[in-house]
């Protein structure tokens, strides 16, 4: 009697050679446990990050070759000016997200501080005038020959890294010694950003504040109370000025005003409404013939919309969704505290600020002016956002199992390609050991003064007892990794 099995079972089969019955290792039956078992690989989440930042990427010269065409044409160039330009600081970004892959964790962590504090600088210098170039009335850029730097966007950057190694270093201290001084310098940071003024790199400021502290550790009330504090200023700061304050009342107003405040984001509805399901076609789009303003910018999705219609927006929302998961799957599965809070930090901030671009695109939030990630042209914003994609790729290299594997010479196609060097192994600094009694001569106890006052030491955490060596000013730091050495071996790619 005979069993039988449909096609796609996972039950093991056998099958016979030479009078010997071979088993035979039973196979993934349908898609999804095809990509389970690809997610079980080692390097799954950097094969996902580095797959995510491609696609993102692609995509985004494409959209800005078509929406930006029309308006660079005529404004008396060629149509593939902002392209091109486009294509510079991607390729730019290329180097970047490679240097961030080949870039020591002890490195990192040692220069995150000057980095930090050079880009500090660069907010105070471009707010001077002769030395900072003003575009559309704000002062936030440096022109160097044909390319502009935006330092507002290096600061996202410099402020994770280091925020992270601070808190990193600082485990288990008092409360004092997590808000200072990354708070103060949070809020320095966005007070500057806010005179260029940027209110929108402002609320992505303060954004990667808010998570940073949410995954330091900080209590839930005060971290509820800064929370409301940062929302009240910013609801302040919209209504201060007089076109952010028309922005908030023609949210609130949808039909006040169609040709003026309301312009735009009435033109981005039309665009997507148009898209329809399966979109005009690429390049077919109506709204880029200047009736939507900045649509190879801010409002780039309203483009994607009209062009590759609902599908296409659901393809980005698609590759957003896996680059949350990979997020937070490399957090979760990172040993090293500082590789945590980076990578749990840098995903919450380049997601908010994609859920903000294309919130306000399609009218669930008033207009920010918030870049979609590696999508909107931006060259500053473009180069930045892939080294911080190349950052998160090398914490997923750092996984215990990629480690484990790469040392064991499975690198991988892609690995391999790149010449990428063996992660550095993490491991816990040791506690140092308790002095040990003398035990030559027996010491009788002390004898108790009544009148004396008793002191008490205050319990020192494990934070705080070696603060002295891990002050962010400081250049050396206690970080426990260590380089390992590549075995020469066989291994299938993984």
């Amino acid at each position: 009697m005979t069993s039988r099995a449909g096609p796609g079972t996972s039950t093991g089969q056998t099958a016979p050679t030479g009078g010997r019955r071979k088993r035979i290792a039973p196979q993934p039956g349908w898609a999804g446990e095809r990509f389970g078992a690809w997610l079980a690989r080692p390097l799954a989440s950097f094969h996902l990050v580095v797959t995510i930042a491609t696609l993102l990427t692609v995509l985004g010269l494409v959209m800005v070759l078509s929406a930006s065409s029309v308006e660079a044409y005529a404004g008396g160039g060629s149509a593939y000016s902002l392209f091109i330009q486009q294509a510079m600081f991607a390729g730019l970004g290329a180097v970047a997200f490679y240097i961030a892959l080949r870039l020591p964790l002890r490195v990192l962590r040692q220069w995150s501080f000057p980095a930090f504090s050079i880009s500090v600088i660069a907010l105070v210098l471009v707010l001077i005038p002769g030395i900072g170039a003003v575009h559309g009335g704000a002062r936030r850029w440096f022109d160097i020959g044909p390319i502009s730097i935006q330092p507002s966007e290096v600061v996202k950057v410099t402020l994770v890294v280091w925020g992270a190694h601070l808190l990193a270093s600082r485990r288990g201290a008092h409360l004092k010694d997590i808000l200072v001084p990354l708070v103060p310098a949070g809020l320095l940071v966005c007070l500057l950003v806010v005179l260029e003024p940027n209110l929108s790199t402002t609320i992505a400021l303060g954004i990667v504040l808010m998570a940073l502290l949410w995954f330091g550790g900080l209590p839930v009330r005060l971290f509820v109370g800064i929370m409301v504090s940062g929302l009240v200023v910013a609801s302040v700061l919209a209504l201060s000025a007089g076109y952010r304050s028309d922005r908030v009342r023609a949210f609130f107003n949808p039909g006040d005003d169609p040709q003026g405040a309301n312009y735009q984001a009435r033109q981005a509805k039309y665009s997507l409404a148009d898209g329809g399901i399966l979109g005009r076609g690429l390049g077919q789009s109506r709204a880029k013939w200047s009736y939507l303003p900045n649509s190879h910018n801010d409002f780039i999705f309203a483009i994607i919309g009209e062009e590759l219609g609902f599908l296409g927006c659901m393809a980005v929302l698609a590759l957003l969704a896996m680059f949350v998961y990979t997020g937070i799957r490399i957090a979760l599965r990172s040993v090293d505290p500082f590789l945590r809070l980076l990578t749990a930090t840098a995903t919450t901030w380049i997601t908010a600020q994609a859920l903000i671009n294309i919130g306000y695109v399609v009218g669930l939030l008033p207009v920010t002016g918030l870049q979609l990630p590696l999508v909107s042209a931006g060259g500053s914003s473009l180069a930045i956002t892939l080294f911080m994609f190349g950052i998160i790729a090398s914490a997923a290299r750092h996984e215990p199992e990629a480690v484990s594997a790469l040392k064991a010479g499975q690198d991988g196609r892609l690995s391999r390609l790149l010449r990428l060097p063996v992660p550095e192994v993490y491991t816990p600094a040791p506690r140092k050991p308790a002095p040990r009694a003398k035990t030559e001569r027996p010491r009788q106890a002390p004898r108790r003064q009544p009148d004396a006052p008793r002191r008490r030491r205050a319990p020192e955490s494990r934070g705080t007892s070696s603060l002295r060596s891990t002050r962010a000013w400081e250049p050396t730091y206690p970080m426990p990794h260590r380089p390992v050495k590549r075995r020469t071996g066989g291994g299938s790619g993984a």
